[in-house]
């Protein structure tokens, strides 16, 4: 039987660094995406059964999260497929504070495999690689959020969790909340930016309203916008302003801190901007 592992948005943030891992340590890996080879693609399960063909285990990842309508559903149906398969093992990366995560967590502990939850607090790369770069690139962070602390974590640091949870023994049913070692603000996190990236970039609260609007012109998909939208209205009222071990407990570290992060970061030119505040 093949031990190869399905990894399931393995060209997103997280899933290319478990793929990548994975291939360091010589661990047959499958790409799980819509330009891979066979294709996957979470709204056609007819591409489901070649993408699990002998895999053993899966990196589950959902696009664009857990909470949107109708994951639940496809995450039901996409267990139930691979169990059949004979897939042994599966991790799920999973959003803390948000009931449709959650449901979708008991579809996996309801099966035989060996399951185990990586249950994540909000992406420090969310600010270099995904939805709000441009806004430091632009000189502000402009969001809809109080400023309520979150404990951001590094995407390394799941990939790490994830990786060890699909190739050791001793984390079969373990739910993992990992998050950064510590609570941070938005200002806070704007202070950081600005600090790592020698330029002043704020944090400023603007209306609900207005950045919806301000989504919706970006052009990004209606799903995408719903999940921002749902994350900021709800996810995002102090419910996960506390600190997980999960980081702690899977790897036997501490989990990284913002601040190295954001050297990291500006080391990399990701946010410069030129004299004439252009991009550089």
């Amino acid at each position: 039987m093949s031990n190869e592992v399905l990894v399931l948005g393995g060209t997103g943030k997280t899933g290319r660094r478990v793929a990548r891992q994975l291939q360091a340590k010589g661990v047959p890996t499958r790409i799980g995406s819509r330009s891979a080879s066979p294709s996957f693609d979470w709204n056609d399960a007819s591409t489901w059964p070649e993408a699990l063909e002998n895999v053993s285990a899966v990196y589950l990842s959902y696009a664009p999260d857990l909470a949107v309508p109708g994951a639940t559903d496809t995450i039901r149906a996409f267990v139930a497929r691979a169990v059949d398969a004979g897939v042994q093992r599966i991790v799920l990366l999973s959003g803390r504070g948000e009931e449709e995560a959650q449901a979708c967590e008991r579809i996996i502990q309801e099966t035989d495999v060996e399951w185990t939850v990586v249950r994540a607090s909000w992406f420090m790369q969310n600010f270099s690689e995904g939805e709000f770069a441009g806004m430091i690139l632009d000189g502000a962070i402009t969001l809809p959020a109080a400023d309520i602390p979150e404990p951001f974590i590094d995407i390394n640091d799941i990939a790490d969790v994830a990786v060890a949870a699909l190739t050791e023994d001793g984390h079969t049913h373990e739910i993992y909340e990992v998050t950064g070692p510590r609570l941070m603000t938005f200002t806070e996190l704007a202070g950081e930016i600005s600090a790592a990236a020698g330029r002043t970039v704020p944090f400023v609260q603007i209306p609900a309203e207005a950045f919806a609007g301000a989504i919706a012109e970006s052009g990004a998909p209606a799903d995408v916008a719903w999940l921002l939208n749902y994350l900021f209205e709800t996810v995002l009222d102090g419910r996960n302003a506390y600190l997980g071990d999960g980081v702690q407990r899977a790897l036997g570290r501490e989990p990284a801190d913002f601040s190295e992060f954001a050297k990291r970061i500006a080391e990399r030119g990701v946010w410069d901007v030129d004299a004439t505040g252009k991009v550089a």
